[in-house]
């Protein structure tokens, strides 16, 4: 039950609206400039439920952005490994730049972390700099081994599907079907007969 369930969900239009490239990613870079740099997070922050609907938002939205990427299973939207490449090409530049962003700021991004109190000895700019240099750097080893993992699949499949022609060419006697299909479309192209067929009677 919870199979089918789940099964239906994925191949839901709501699945296949918000698994698609265009939309997870563009939702996972707003997470980090559409609320900071637009002072969206700052009421968030300023109550328990707002700072945890923040956290659970960042969540799905790195799942949302994950999970096509990495995932094996069948999805609505099933990428090619290098659209998930490119997905990833993208977004690990955009991530990096964020952080940078937020390393150079010269005052606090979000006010409500502008005044600490003072017993807590902590300088909100340092305090700033310090996790604008975490968001450059911790983003960028986890993409590399994303992009790592996709490179060995994708060199994977190609393997098993030259394995699998190989086979089929042996099983054809030593001769390549869908090369000669090819050569004798572009033949027909250019109005000739392919080559080793037997010459047109008159």
């Amino acid at each position: 039950m919870v199979l089918v369930t789940a099964r239906r969900a994925l191949r839901s239009r709501v699945s296949r609206v918000v698994l698609h490239p265009a939309v997870m990613v563009p939702l996972f870079l707003l997470a980090f400039y559409g609320l900071y740099l637009a002072e969206l997070a700052d009421p968030l922050l300023r109550t328990w439920t707002g700072h945890l609907a923040l956290e659970v938002g960042f969540l799905v939205a790195g799942l949302l952005f994950t999970v096509p990427v990495l995932s094996t299973d069948p999805l609505p939207i099933r990428q090619t490994h290098h659209g998930r490449a490119l997905d990833l090409v993208l977004e690990m530049p955009l991530h990096a730049f964020f952080g940078v962003i937020v390393m150079m700021a010269t005052a606090p991004m979000v006010p409500l972390f502008a005044a600490p109190p003072a017993g807590w000895g902590i300088d909100p700019l340092r305090d700033q700099q310090l996790a604008g240099g975490l968001a450059w750097s911790y983003g960028e080893a986890p993409g590399l081994l994303m992009l790592l993992l996709i490179a060995s699949r994708w060199q994977r499949n190609d393997t098993e599907r030259s394995r699998a022609r190989d086979r089929q060419i042996d099983r054809d006697g030593g001769a390549d079907a869908e090369l000669e299909d090819y050569n004798a479309y572009l033949a027909r192209l250019n109005g000739s007969r392919p080559s080793g067929a037997p010459p047109a009677q008159p």
